[in-house]
């Protein structure tokens, strides 16, 4: 093809363009020449933040400092790395696990945001470990990751042990962990005095299915106690304590969450009564479901905590229902038994101080007509059923043989003949 082309040029061209084609191929196959732009650092893997996490976790676990300390950044410079206050914290804390499940990762340059749940159980308390959101960074030295923060996700709660040294109180029948300015030891002492008398006293009125033990939080503040919530404050003020766990019993466990401020102005009778309401909780929780209504739950946790209180036989109906004795002699009488948007917390406290009292005298009025043990029996029925609609109704039919109309009419006419 040459000898038809004017002087070889397309012959030298076509060279050219060979040449060209080998450097460029030679390029590709070699990476950038020259002034390209750096490779994109490898993502850190699922399975090697993980590997990470597992080695921390169980350094944590078997109370090894060094091996703790390993997973933590040295920083530039190399050697040890800071205390980790929480690990010391955690030192009397009766762990029985403790371990991270990674969600995520997600790296930039020599960072990394790991998103991992923890899982915690506390030995004789837990059924099953309890899970929380977390929110790990961790850096890159050389080749190896560390883990530089550990904090909760956004909206999950504040771990006790997060909030300052733990102090740990061992009863008969209870554990009580506490921790910042607020409880000192012999304060949580009185807590699990006031739990171990609690426990049997439940068990008296609703019987032996239960576990019998109960774990009891003590911050030291109301914001430490919406901390472990995940909650804001303003919703907790004035709540003198409360308990966690999911309906039905399918829940790792039940935690009684103390506020110190709001707890500390009730008298030695409100302790009792309101650590044997929460108490009531946690034994009544596997027959507690979706179609129990807050006024039987709340109502029959104060009517076992009043039973159970010494000295609780010489307090009147207008002495234990001030707001409802209220409302009555203004004429007010509730047309119908209280509504679940009655017990929030954040709403009037009136209306939740009514609503709380209406549930307990509801549950006093099956107490005087039927019996205890029949108010026991209908608390089960209505948490056999699987929701709500039609659950009152029916549990009343079966255990009490009377309508919702009919228990409606009857609880209206107790509250206007002993608070009228």
């Amino acid at each position: 093809m040459a000898a038809h082309g004017p002087g070889g040029r397309r012959t030298r061209r076509w060279r050219t363009s060979a040449l060209l084609a080998v450097v460029a191929g030679s390029a590709l196959l070699a990476g950038p020449i020259g002034c390209g732009a750096p490779a994109a650092p490898a993502p850190l893997r699922v399975d090697e933040a993980q590997r990470l996490l597992d080695q921390r976790a169980r350094a944590l676990l078997a109370r090894d400092a060094a091996g703790y300390r390993a997973t933590g950044d040295p920083g530039p410079g190399g050697g040890a790395p800071p205390a980790d206050p929480v690990f010391d914290r955690l030192a009397r804390v009766p762990l029985d696990s403790w371990s991270y499940r990674v969600r995520g990762v997600d790296r930039s340059g020599d960072r990394a945001a790991v998103r991992a749940d923890l899982a915690h159980r506390i030995e004789g308390y837990d059924r099953a470990p309890v899970v929380t959101a977390r929110l790990l960074d961790l850096r890159l030295r050389g080749d190896r990751w560390y883990v530089v923060g550990d904090r909760p996700a956004a909206g999950a709660p504040r771990h006790l042990w997060e909030q300052g040294p733990v102090e740990v109180v061992r009863g008969k029948r209870s554990l009580v962990l506490g921790t910042g300015t607020g409880p000192d030891r012999a304060r949580l002492q009185e807590f699990a005095a006031l739990a171990d008398r609690a426990v049997p006293g439940v068990s008296t009125e609703w019987g032996e299915d239960w576990a019998r033990r109960v774990l009891v939080l003590v911050p030291g503040s109301l914001d430490g106690m919406a901390a472990l919530l995940g909650q804001p404050a303003a919703g907790y003020r004035g709540i003198a304590a409360v308990t966690t766990g999911e309906v039905g019993g399918r829940g790792p466990a039940d935690r009684i969450v103390v506020n110190p401020q709001a707890y500390g102005a009730l008298g030695d009778f409100g302790e009792r009564v309101v650590l044997t309401h929460e108490t009531v909780h946690v034994a009544t929780r596997a027959h507690t479901s979706a179609a129990t209504p807050l006024w039987l739950s709340e109502g029959y946790a104060d009517w076992v905590g009043y039973r159970a209180a010494p000295g609780s036989g010489a307090r009147t109906d207008r002495q234990r229902a001030p707001e409802l004795e209220r409302a009555v002699r203004d004429g007010r009488v509730p047309q119908r038994l209280p509504q679940d948007a009655d017990f929030g917390f954040a709403r009037d406290p009136a209306r939740l101080a009514r609503a709380y009292e209406g549930g307990w005298l509801a549950c006093r009025l099956i107490e005087e007509q039927w019996g205890a043990a029949e108010l026991n029996a209908f608390y089960r029925a209505v948490g056999a059923r699987a929701d709500r609609a039609g659950a009152v109704e029916e549990a009343l039919q079966e255990v009490l043989g009377v309508s919702e109309t009919e228990f409606t009419a009857r609880w209206r006419a107790r509250l206007t003949r002993t608070l009228g």
